[in-house]
């Protein structure tokens, strides 16, 4: 069992949860990584393979001890690890961590792909506030009072709560702050006009007539529409012209008949768009939401990153939090949204409920995306009879409609690439999926997941 573990330390491409270092390295440098991946979802680092996978000598037992100390004597607060030697190496297995953490001389970093990023000040905010440790919902707004929000909004959800007033409905919900500021949640939920403040608080709706972006003469970029004004508002108006924009399809109901609904199920994209809204980073002022209709899928994107210790390989798993507890709460008393783990499960659920892939989360250095493809999953007899390599390989390439080259392959699901190719192989005599090229050794040649998919 060690053998293959090492190989595949030695072969597998550096990411978001995996690096290699060599002996050389010196406890300072060691640390900036293992605070990287505390910062982020955690990873594996070994030490003891070079970037290009040779397994180096040991060393003595005074250098192993200090590289193994690492996390104790160079980071702040002190990074979670696990540390153990597998033949040669040391296998370092870091723990997503609460807090933000520092290198002993004051710096932080944050992992982002397969580069180990310092963050400036701002920056190392914006990780506080996705890691709960301090609450932007919450802050007051410079000069902002009760008389820029809308009186007759607030008025309607004092009566919905129950509140004896607008005013103790404010205060109740965390709205205004103890020095009289209305707070970022109350002016972003009940603002005449929030977008003076925070100008890309909105969502945008892009249509494109291709599933393949494109820039310039080549974009073919159908619509393109803004929603702005308080959050209740714009989910309302955004709704209401994105179900115009989706294809309809009669589909069997759970009430035993038919029923019109949207392509990619109503249930599963609002869910996904209320999310966004609640759960996306407002500290963040350089983005918007963004709501994307391609032919054969809907992307959402949002700004900020998972909030807290929430894992985007697992996202049925990640279980209730919100970045903006006020916003959050106060959109459920409206009847808008669910918790970000139960709206995660929902999506899932319509998604399965209608045959179509499991929709797929992606984390970059400021966004989280939220893919749904309007694509059939295999059937369980067809899976039942696939090794469960194979079975990943083929759910990546149907959601690859410009197919992707064997290294892609081995890249995106972090195996070597002769474990791609064994998959691969299997697949195509499975007839499941095709290869195109023009010999070969033709390096632009590619996998593609064979029609139909059902």
């Amino acid at each position: 069992m060690v053998a293959p573990l090492l190989e595949q330390f030695r072969t597998r491409a550096e990411d978001q949860w995996f690096d290699r270092k060599s002996w050389r390295i010196a406890p300072r440098d060691l640390a900036r990584t293992l605070v990287a991946f505390a910062n982020a979802e955690g990873g594996t680092l070994v030490v003891g393979i070079t970037d290009n996978g040779k397994t180096e000598d040991p060393v003595s037992a005074e250098k192993e001890n200090t590289l193994r100390s690492t996390a104790i004597n160079h980071t702040d607060p002190s990074v979670r690890v696990k540390v153990q030697k597998l033949e040669s190496v040391l296998v370092f297995e870091v723990e997503p961590g609460e807090r933000v953490h520092f290198t002993t001389d004051g710096n932080c970093y944050l992992r982002l792909g397969d580069r180990s990023v310092k963050l400036n000040f701002a920056q190392q905010q914006e990780l506080r506030y996705s890691k709960g440790e301090q609450l932007f919902d919450a802050s007051g707004v410079p000069g902002a009072t009760t008389a820029d929000l809308d009186e007759n909004e607030v008025a309607r959800f004092a009566k919905c709560i129950g509140s004896s007033s607008p005013a103790d409905a404010l205060r109740a919900r965390g709205l205004i702050t103890r020095s009289g500021e209305v707070s970022v949640a109350g002016l972003l939920l009940f603002g005449r006009n929030p977008q003076e403040h925070f100008p890309n608080a909105e969502i945008r709706v892009l249509k494109y007539l291709d599933d393949e972006r494109a820039t310039g003469a080549q974009q073919q970029l159908e619509s393109d529409s803004r929603f702005g004004g308080p959050l209740p508002q714009q989910l309302a108006e955004a709704s209401t012209h994105i179900r115009a924009l989706l294809p309809s399809v009669s589909r069997f109901g759970l009430g035993g008949r038919f029923a019109v609904d949207t392509q990619i199920p109503d249930d599963a994209w609002m869910e996904g768009l209320v999310n966004a809204a609640i759960h996306r980073s407002y500290s963040l002022m350089g983005d918007h939401i963004r709501f994307e209709i391609f032919p054969s899928r809907i992307e959402i994107s949002s700004p900020g990153r998972f909030p807290g210790l929430a894992d985007p390989r697992e996202p049925e798993k990640i279980s209730r939090f919100a970045r903006n507890p006020h916003i959050a709460r106060v959109m459920t008393d409206l009847g808008i949204g669910q918790e970000l783990g139960e709206g995660i499960r929902r999506i899932f659920a319509e998604l399965r409920r209608v045959g179509f892939l499991d929709p797929e989360y992606q984390q970059t250095g400021g966004q989280v995306i939220l893919r749904l493809r309007a694509v059939r999953r295999m059937n369980t007899s067809t899976l039942a009879g696939l090794s469960p390599q194979s079975a990943r390989t083929l759910a990546l390439l149907q959601t690859q409609p410009s197919g992707l080259g064997t290294g892609e392959v081995a890249d995106k699901l972090g195996v070597s690439r002769p474990a791609a190719r064994r998959a691969l192989n299997e697949l195509e005599a499975a007839e499941l999926i095709e290869w195109q090229g023009k010999s070969p050794k033709d390096p632009r040649a590619r996998w593609f997941a064979r029609p139909p998919l059902a």
